[in-house]
């Protein structure tokens, strides 16, 4: 049976000159009609008729005047930044963080809150996400959707919480009764996985399209990147590797109680302070890796140890999967740097027959945030962008 083509209707390929009109005003702008024509390789009239058509659906708008030779100045064009607003929000045990952004990507608003006085989710999120919009002086009916990023399992068949130890009142059913509140598109995503999109955007996995992220902090998680997209698993439960069973540690038996899995005991933040006393660093985890790095000489054995640790795990996962690089994230994994990553490369590569390029992140604010934002984004995009054909 031959595969249904589509034929090049003028419909079809206003459309797909819009959609790249204006990824170039994002990318490039603001620019002429002259200079969109150029780099879309359309006549002057067509462009010109395409800038007025997304003028009149109000997606770009006139932002100023390039001089030029003879003649009037040209007119020169800009996406619209209020054609369309974003909200991402970053959840943990103690607070949430949430951000508005406009359809360019700026963000424009930001508000955080507490959570400890309250055990309403719905009403957690909504305040945020309104407070959120109204420092950014956005109506929240432009709010095209609401990504939140949230530690645990997130359904992929029903896109619900179904397992967040950290967050015991985020359950089963919030999913729906947060978009009946906010009456607006809203998706969980897991916060380790956004950390990866943001790596890929704009930190340390940049230009790669297969990469792991191993996020070290209070927990212990991972994001799967293949093909550049995520790899969330047939129950969300991909990148959870807390849970692996590994030398050095005892495995629980029934992970429905509280006792921590295998891995999480030999590299959660408890374990990395435990390690620091041990060789005469007694802060917190991530400062005790970060004075350790400062030590110089003197912190190696300290980070010889925990790359040992970390390597069991990070090597696993590259025994399965063979990525080219592993991305070492989460306050624990960013305050070790390239003295903990190196370490860890060379003992991966000690240990298995493949040899991961082992950096750590790229990113010093918000990696959490960003991720959702970036997710966000990108869907709204789609949406706007591709619903230009009149």
């Amino acid at each position: 049976m031959s595969a249904t083509r589509l034929p090049g209707t003028p419909r079809l390929l206003r459309a797909l000159n819009d959609r790249a009109a204006l990824e170039l005003l994002l990318e490039r702008g603001p620019l002429t009609r002259a200079r969109l024509g150029e780099l879309t390789g359309l006549s002057k009239v067509t462009a010109s008729q395409l800038v007025e058509r997304l003028e009149e659906r109000g997606l770009v708008a006139r932002v100023g005047e390039q001089a030029g030779g003879r003649g009037p100045n040209a007119q020169l064009y800009a996406v619209r930044p209020g054609s369309a607003h974003v909200v991402g929000v970053d959840v943990g045990p103690d607070r949430v963080v949430a951000a508005c952004a406009d359809i360019t990507g700026a963000v424009i608003g930001r508000v955080e809150q507490s959570t400890r006085d309250t055990d309403d989710p719905v009403g957690v999120v909504h305040n945020a996400v309104v407070q959120a919009a109204s420092s950014a002086q956005a109506q929240l009916s432009s709010v095209r959707r609401i990504v939140l990023g949230t530690p645990g399992l997130v359904d992929p068949g029903t896109g619900d919480i179904t397992f967040a130890f950290n967050l015991p009142r985020w359950h089963s059913g919030l999913l729906a009764a947060l978009r009946d509140d906010l009456h607006t598109p809203v998706v969980f995503e897991n916060d380790v996985n956004l950390a990866a999109v943001a790596e890929a955007q704009s930190g340390a996995a940049q230009g790669l399209s297969d990469f792991v992220l191993v996020w070290v902090g209070a927990g212990v998680g991972l994001a799967i990147m293949l093909g550049g997209r995520l790899h969330h698993g047939s129950s969300g439960a991909a990148g959870e590797i807390g849970y692996l069973p590994v030398p050095g540690a005892p495995i629980p038996r029934d992970v429905s109680r509280r006792a921590k899995p295998a891995f999480q005991q030999l590299i959660g933040a408890d374990s990395v302070r435990a390690v620091a006393r041990e060789h005469g660093f007694p802060d917190a985890a991530a400062e005790a890796v970060g004075a350790a790095v400062a030590a110089g000489a003197d912190g190696g054995p300290m980070l010889d140890e925990l790359a040992r640790r970390l390597a069991l795990g990070v090597a696993s996962t590259c025994v399965v999967l063979d990525p080219p690089l592993v991305v070492l994230a989460g306050e624990v994994g960013q305050a070790g740097g390239a003295a903990l990553a190196d370490r860890v490369q060379q003992e991966v590569a000690a240990i298995t027959l493949v040899q991961p390029r082992v950096v750590p992140t790229g990113l010093t604010e918000e990696p959490i945030l960003q991720g959702a934002l970036r997710t966000a984004l990108d869907a709204v995009r789609d949406e706007v962008f591709g619903s230009t054909v009149g």
